[in-house]
């Protein structure tokens, strides 16, 4: 019984980190593949956007808002938002 139990809030820590990710929906302009740095809770990471596509891309962060660098500088985007990609830039739909 003790051993369902660990097992059980294993179980769930292991759901909460899986559901702890930032996701933003892009539109790529450009035709070629951005890999920028993201900065959240202190730790960077990457975040890719692939050449000329609409897609989504995911970091693992709890964070509700992350800092992307960009070739024009750091720009906050939030948890969900809609973004478009040209010469390298973010803009927030």
């Amino acid at each position: 019984m003790k051993l369902k139990k660990i097992f059980l809030v294993f179980a769930l820590v292991l759901v909460a980190n899986i559901a702890s990710a930032f996701t933003v929906r892009y539109y790529n302009k450009d035709s070629k593949k951005h890999t920028m740095e993201v900065r959240s809770n202190g730790s960077t990471q990457k975040i890719e956007f692939n050449s000329s596509s609409t897609s989504s891309a995911t970091v693992q962060t709890s964070a509700s808002e992350v800092e992307i660098k960009t070739e024009c500088g750091w720009v906050k985007v939030k948890d969900g938002a809609k973004i478009t990609i040209q010469n390298g830039c973010i803009k927030i739909d």
